[in-house]
């Protein structure tokens, strides 16, 4: 027998070990189908999106783990040969600064230790601390292989790294370029798109007056004004750009400007990035500090005025640290002297006031801008002109595109095709170096002289070039952008470039799940190194799934205080822990007190614990085809009282089952039509999850798992089995017949929710199995139930539908007339067709039991009947006579009382909604809500007038 209360805490740990331990999570080697139609024994893999390995769970993982534990145990139990394999990122910058920062704790910097000591640091610390998240991955109840689990930067992987590295190299699609890229000037390093965070801040534009060197006599204006947000970097302009359909300056095009402060002149130059409707129509063009401005320079950088200029008009005026940079011996005075060594908002301020003290600054004005920070650093990120690794990735985009658009690739959602699309036809070449010092290091070596040697090792370089010992070789201190290994993943986790059985048997993947937000940066990325060295797909499906917000729809954030833990949701948190979470280390202190002061609010005693299953089953009731997921705590309460429902079941399940005969010997069996009919109910839900299932519409497999078990299962099905079970009159065939369909009902019920809740169908299942007469260790290798037409039964399903019917309309009749739900009653029937007669007949038990029905009458003349309530099954009529089954002057009196609390309370909202003021000034939601009761307690008395009306009548 099942304890008494449902815990899942307890129950979840302890069945996450056996199933480890015992290595049901490690691929089969099936040799066929576990189905019963013969459907399945293929193989099913997916791969999870590698988390960091300095990461913690977050509900974006909750929910994506959830998503793929469903699809992999779904598999699984079809018989498909199933691989989830695991593995961590190893998060170059996140992880770096973790050490860094334990290094600055105690008073020391990496380049104190060195570059090869500071990495064996790093390592250490990912032995001892950085296997968080895979910890609490298992919390989740995720089913990964980890007996394979792999790291990014493991032997194996590097290995790989390093092949698609060189052979990229050799047929000329990687390449070292000076380029901008957005650069961390406190990490140091350049870092990707996703790295950078654009919010919107307060900050000024300044409009600068360029005055114009027009030759003697010339016409035209005495300066041009410019507008920019970064003043500093007029130092490093090359142009002033205007539309050349601009009337104001198309007689200018051509024409030069005094570059502030410089001593320069440079060019006007006609660009259709200059719009004249917006600021003054003039543009300044700083190539080496503006992505935009660099491609209006790639545009014009072989006219003579931009050519003629230092370095070709790309001028970089900053330091890695972001200072203005001292001149370069080939610069001469190219940066005043007064601004070098300066920091780049300490040149602005100097700037700006030398540019006023020349009358050359028009205006300043409040402005919000978007500005770009680096996620890891909080800095802001500088377009910086450096010398970068780069994918030249047109070639290899091309099949990519090809792979979805010929049907190879499934986006699901559909649409989402279109996004990835977009980016791969508008794709930029890929900077893939990092100025960092943990990560996968670069294969390229160089000699004194600059020179580039590319090879998997540096033995290789010096034996494929002939090199000595005396030539001195010093590898590229770069290491690689993250995602260049992340890109491999599908290929690389599974043995490649060795040929490995298993990646013979599990690549092409079968499904990518994941968010949107990394369509670019992984998805894409993994279609082209896959078809490049696999010559496939790396996945036939990717599943594109929403972002979880919190209740309101915004973005869960520590900076807004409402990010949720999946391990408190799991396991609970007392009001104090979760303050401290919530405002610990943030990088907007000042934020804290009211982060605090929000959550008091809304946990005044902090989060109950409600458990895995009832997570995993929220997760998958929201995963829905839409772009945000809202995470409501209401609705995993909701989902905790489904699992408690079903456990609840399950004991009275075994309560009438254990140490009785359920048929598993043999003897004859009688089924009722309840039993015919729950089988039914259950074989329809079968179709309807396991489509559901197979078209990544878990929203719709949760529902009808919900609906059937809460609804049909524990409010129709077990109500209905007592009559036969507890009653006299039912023959052992009949009892045998309705205890065998309680534990087939319920153990295919447990196999079918099992993907979505794998703990406490575990614990169900091992009581409830052998009752069964099921064979097995775990549900988690048992069959998944497949749907059998020969089940539908629909004369049971006419029949039930038409007792329920008859069932809840005696029962609401007791409601209105407030006679107690215990109380038998005689019902007298009228218009009752044949077929109602034949019912009424083979149903009393279920009538008598549930309705608690005294005796049934058919009335051959309906005018005959008493004053009576009325409820309407089909065409046929129930009447339940009311003289007698109520005290008549208590209830009109009673009546009387509640008509009279409604009209007071319809009078004041009435009184409140034809008051302007109110009307006026309240927020719109709340005069819709004041209308709304109106309207709700009018409909009521309305209800009570007509009831009081009969019973006066009696």
């Amino acid at each position: 027998m099942l304890d008494k209360n449902y815990d899942p805490q307890t129950l979840e740990k302890n069945r996450y070990r056996l199933w480890e331990e015992n290595g049901y999570f490690v691929p089969a080697d099936q040799s066929g189908s576990t189905r019963a139609d013969g459907a399945g024994g293929g193989a099913y893999c997916i791969m999870i999106p590698p988390p960091n390995v300095t990461g913690s769970l977050h509900m974006g993982h909750g929910f994506n783990n959830t998503i793929m534990d469903t699809m992999v145990r779904y598999h699984r139990m079809n018989g498909d040969r199933t691989l989830w394999q695991p593995g961590t990122d190893h998060a170059g910058i996140a992880t770096q600064m973790v050490v860094e920062r334990q290094l600055e704790a105690a008073g020391q910097t990496r380049h104190d230790l060195g570059r090869d000591a500071f990495t064996d640091r790093v390592w250490e610390w990912k032995q001892e601390s950085g296997g968080n998240i895979t910890r609490q991955l298992r919390r989740l109840g995720s089913s990964l292989d980890w007996q394979h689990e792999r790291f990014t930067m493991d032997e194996g992987l590097s290995n790989a790294v390093r092949e698609v590295f060189v052979r990229l190299f050799e047929e000329g699609l990687i390449y070292r370029g000076k380029r901008l890229v957005n650069w961390d000037p406190a990490l140091h390093t350049a870092v990707s798109d996703l790295e950078v965070i654009s919010e919107e801040e307060s900050g000024h534009m300044w409009d600068i007056r360029y005055p114009l060197a027009l030759p003697p006599g010339a016409a035209g204006p005495a300066h041009l004004v410019v507008s920019t947000t970064r003043p500093e970097t007029l130092l490093a302009d090359c142009a002033v750009a205007v539309n050349p359909e601009d009337p104001r300056y198309k007689h200018l095009i051509g024409e030069f400007v005094e570059l502030p402060l410089t001593g320069r002149r440079i060019p006007v130059i006609a660009d259709e990035h200059a719009d004249p409707e917006f600021g003054t129509g003039c543009v300044k063009i700083t190539p080496a500090h503006d992505f935009n401005d660099h491609q209006v320079w790639l545009r014009h950088r072989d006219e003579n005025a931009i050519a003629e200029q230092p370095h070709g008009g790309l001028i970089n005026i900053l330091t890695p640290d972001a200072a203005i940079r001292d001149n370069q011996p080939e610069d001469g005075a190219l940066l005043p002297a007064a601004y070098v060594g300066l920091d780049r908002y300490e040149a602005r301020k100097l700037i700006v006031a030398d540019l006023d003290s020349l009358g050359l600054l028009a205006a300043v004005k409040e402005h919000r801008l978007q500005q770009p920070r680096g996620d890891r650093s909080g800095a802001v990120i500088e377009p910086y002109l450096t010398d970068q690794w780069y994918v030249r990735v047109a070639p290899l985009a091309e099949p990519a595109i090809a792979a979805v658009e010929d049907g190879r690739i499934r986006f699901v959602p559909d649409n989402w095709k279109n996004t990835y699309y977009d980016w791969m036809r508008n794709i930029q070449d890929w900077c893939i170096s990092r100025q960092i010092w943990w990560g996968h290091r670069i294969p390229a070596w160089y000699d004194v002289e600059g020179n580039v040697y590319v090879g998997r090792s540096e033995q290789e370089v010096r034996e494929r070039h002939g090199f000595g010992s005396d030539v001195v070789l010093l590898q590229d201190p770069d290491v690689l952008d993250t995602w260049f290994s992340s890109a491999l993943w599908p290929f690389s986790t599974l043995g490649w470039p060795e040929q490995t059985d298993r990646l013979n048997t599990f690549y092409p993947t079968s499904v990518l799940v994941t968010g949107f937000d990394i369509i670019f940066f992984w998805v894409a990325r993994m279609i082209m190194m896959g078809l490049k060295f696999m010559g496939d797909v790396p996945f036939k499906d990717v599943y594109i799934h929403g972002l979880v917000r919190d209740a309101h729809g915004d973005k869960m954030s520590k900076s807004k205080g409402n990010v949720l833990d999946p391990i408190d949701l799991i396991d609970g948190i007392e009001l104090e822990a979760l303050v401290e979470k919530r405002t610990k280390g943030m990088m907007q202190p000042h934020l804290a007190e009211k982060i605090a002061k929000q959550t008091r609010k809304d946990y005044p005693d902090g989060i109950p614990g409600f458990g895995t299953d009832a997570l995993r089953f929220t997760f998958a009731a929201l995963a829905t085809t839409g772009r945000d997921v809202k995470f409501d705590l209401g609705r995993i309460e909701g989902y905790r009282n489904f699992c408690n429902k079903l456990w609840n079941a399950s004991r009275y399940v075994l309560m009438n089952t254990e140490d009785q005969d359920c048929g598993q010997q043999g003897g004859a069996l009688e089924l009722s039509a309840a039993d015919r009919w729950i089988r039914a109910r259950l074989n329809a839900t079968t179709a309807t999850v396991t489509d559901a299932i197979e078209g990544y519409r878990f929203d719709l497999a949760a529902q009808a798992i919900y609906d059937f078990t809460w609804n049909a299962f524990c409010d129709w099905y077990l109500e209905l089995s007592k009559p036969v079970l507890t009653g006299t009159s039912a023959s052992d065939a009949a009892k045998r017949g309705t205890r065998r369909t309680l534990v087939e009902t319920l153990e295919t019920l447990l196999r079918l929710t099992h993907p979505i809740t794998p703990f406490i169908t575990e614990e169900i299942w091992q009581k409830v199995a052998p009752l069964a007469g099921v064979q097995g260790e775990t549900i988690m290798l048992a069959p998944y139930p497949v749907a059998d037409a020969g089940v539908d039964d629909p004369e049971a399903v006419s029949e039930i539908e038409w007792v329920q019917q008859v069932i809840l309309g005696v029962r609401r009749i007791k409601g209105e007339m407030n006679i107690a739900p215990g109380k038998p009653l005689p019902v007298l029937i009228a218009n009752a067709s044949e077929q109602d007669k034949t019912w009424l007949a083979i149903a009393r038990p279920y009538l008598d039991f549930l309705a608690r029905i005294e005796s049934v009458t058919l009335l051959e003349d309906e005018s005959s009947a008493p004053e009576s309530a009325i409820a309407l099954v089909g065409t046929m009529k129930l009447l339940i006579p009311m003289a007698g089954l109520i005290d008549k002057d208590a209830e009109l009196k009673r009546l009387d009382k509640e008509i009279g609390r409604l009209t007071d309370e319809i009078a004041r909202i009435g009184q409140k909604l034809s008051n302007p003021s109110f009307v006026d000034k309240a927020p719109p939601a709340v005069v819709d809500k004041e209308r709304a009761r109106l309207a709700e307690q009018s409909t009521a008395i309305g209800n009570l007038q007509a009831q009081r009306e009969k019973i006066a009548a009696l």
